[in-house]
């Protein structure tokens, strides 16, 4: 009965602490000393340990959906004698490596987008200075060809297209999806003599031509012998996705043209600065409407459905703010819409021990035997939105990629709060001696 009391009073004392770390964070204090050496002054500095939720510069960041951001147009200008045959397919190329550079840095939820033939417009939320949102992009994409040991062998100058195709890249090879480059005259000679040093290195098995855009390893096919003609495949387990990708990416830092901006400005958030806490203050109502409602009809089961879902709410917020994630409304919707999984799990859990309650068994058996009936089912309904959540994250952009990032990490944490922290807390009830299946809702 005692380690009972105690085991309790920790987990509400766990959750408690954690719930004030949530909303307070927690920082440690570093101390600097700046000056020179006839005087020096100490300042106050703090690291980060947990961020708070409210800490939108170390913890979650907000779409420009919530709290703005700044808009940069691009144009494309085109040099003479250029193919405007191949203007789409090179602009989205650009579009491609904008994009790859937000999501590098976190900026998720940024929005880029195509306007007309030749013009991009760029989204970034929370950076309210628009030069700063310039240098966050940086400047055209810097593609190198390099190999196990750093030597850069070609450019992006030396690359004069790239494109996937589907289907044979040679007769040894199945049919699939592929990526073909195309050089310049001097690109050419200059892979030659690459892939000719690369292909001597197989003893050591670093035979490997490193595709870096940025500084990042974007490829990394393996060469097996010296290969003189204008053009290459890089071949893989491709999907179409990941083979346009790739293609893009190696595209962008071959374009023929550069990208000049034509309109920089901050804007405003899109829905309004009262969205955030009208969104909170819904969830707040939702959050206790749910919480009555557990109550009256499950009783003390329901009692405790409110407390596991106090730690799940915990739990979400830390791991939202240490990972970054950007959110915005649909993220928020994502959210509520795990909370109300979350007690669905439950709903299923209390109608099994109310089902073997009214079977027979005592309280302690029913709550046993009805997590252990619930949890196939707990486990198959969060699988398949885990799926559906995959499938939005590796395929989505934008704002999407925040719903299923939210969405996803809330299926998660709920279907280990009510499989672990209810039964957990459930046993104690019983342990109190309130035994009762009227206290059960049975």
């Amino acid at each position: 009965m005692k380690k009972s009391i105690f085991s309790f009073i920790a987990v509400m004392l766990v959750i408690v602490l954690l719930g004030v770390t949530a909303i307070t964070g927690l920082y440690l204090p570093v101390n600097t000393d700046t000056g020179s050496s006839s005087e020096s002054t100490e300042a106050q500095e703090y690291k980060t340990i947990i961020p708070s939720v409210f800490d939108s510069e170390n913890g979650i960041r907000r779409g420009l959906d919530l709290v703005g951001g700044s808009s940069i147009t691009y144009e494309a200008e085109l040099p003479e004698g250029y193919d405007e045959s191949r203007l789409s397919a090179d602009m989205d190329s650009a579009v491609e490596i904008l994009r790859y550079r937000l999501t590098s840095q976190g900026y998720t939820e940024a929005q880029v987008s195509k306007q007309g033939d030749n013009r991009i417009t760029v989204e970034i939320p929370q950076i309210k200075n628009p030069e700063e949102a310039v240098q966050v992009l940086g400047q055209t994409a810097q593609l190198t060809f390099t190999d196990a040991d750093g030597k850069e062998w070609l450019t992006g100058a030396d690359i004069k297209s790239a494109s996937y195709q589907y289907g044979s890249a040679s007769q040894a090879s199945l049919p699939g999806y592929y990526v073909v480059l195309n050089f310049t005259k001097d690109g050419a000679k200059k892979f030659a003599e690459a892939t000719e040093s690369i292909a001597k290195r197989t003893t050591d098995n670093t035979n490997i031509m490193y595709i870096l855009l940025d500084g990042e390893i974007i490829s990394y096919p393996m060469v097996r012998e010296k290969l003189t003609e204008d053009s290459c495949t890089i071949q893989g387990s491709f999907t179409e996705e990941e083979a346009s990708q790739l293609a893009n990416l190696i595209g962008s830092g071959a374009l023929p043209f550069s990208l000049k901006q034509v309109e920089l400005r901050a804007v405003g958030p899109q829905l309004g600065a009262d969205a955030l806490s009208s969104s909170m203050k819904a969830a707040i109502i939702g959050v206790a409407l749910v919480a009555i409602f557990m109550i009256i009809v499950y009783r003390l089961p329901g009692f405790v459905s409110v407390i596991a879902l106090g730690f799940y709410i915990v739990i979400e917020a830390l791991i939202l703010s240490l990972l970054k994630v950007n959110l915005s409304l649909p993220g928020i919707a994502g959210i509520i819409l795990s909370i109300g999984m979350a007690v669905d799990a439950n709903v299923v859990i209390f109608e099994r021990i109310k089902e073997e309650v009214r079977d027979g068994k005592t309280v302690k058996s029913a709550i046993d035997s009805g997590f252990k009936r619930a949890f196939t089912a707990i486990l198959d309904s969060n699988i398949t939105t885990l799926i559906a959540s995959g499938v939005l994250f590796f395929f989505g952009s934008g704002t999407i990629v925040g719903f299923a990032t939210t969405l996803g990490l809330g299926v998660i944490i709920s279907m280990f709060t009510a499989l672990t922290v209810t039964h957990f807390l459930l046993n104690r009830m019983v342990d109190f001696k309130i035994r009762n299946p009227k206290a059960y809702g049975a």
